[in-house]
């Protein structure tokens, strides 16, 4: 499959999500892991899509998700930064998924400042998370 950029940003906003993780991991040091993903999850009758897209982005990992629907995950804060961002940014969301991308890159900004390496950091960061996705 050859995908076309505005098709790639018009099926994220029906099917793709950006996801920030935030979990509790005692070997870090403010107790808490920040984990950025952006996803995109289909059943496994369209796994080719997935493949296609990360073959567009050339970035990320097809794996299963959950029973018969598998994802794209791209969580390497290099990849966000280098193609994921720069994608969005140039071929714009349409939806209110648009906000989510928004907060996302505030998150990402902050990560690229280490401020999820600092107890205040997480605190914004949980802030900004918590209204996404909604």
């Amino acid at each position: 499959m050859n995908l076309l950029p505005q098709w790639v940003t018009g099926f994220v906003d029906g099917e793709g999500t950006f996801y920030i993780g935030i979990n509790q991991n005692k070997t870090m040091t403010v107790g808490y892991q920040v984990l950025p993903e952006f996803r995109v999850v289909q059943h496994k009758r369209d796994i080719k899509v997935l493949y296609a897209l990360k073959n567009f982005f050339r970035a990320g990992v097809v794996r299963i998700n959950h029973d018969t629907r598998y994802e794209l995950r791209i969580r390497s804060l290099k990849h966000i930064n280098e193609i994921v961002i720069p994608h969005f940014n140039a071929y714009p969301l349409v939806t209110r998924k648009q906000f989510d991308f928004i907060k996302f890159k505030r998150i990402i900004n902050l990560m690229n400042q280490n401020k999820h390496l600092k107890k205040d950091g997480v605190k914004k960061i949980i802030e900004i998370s918590s209204k996404m996705n909604r």
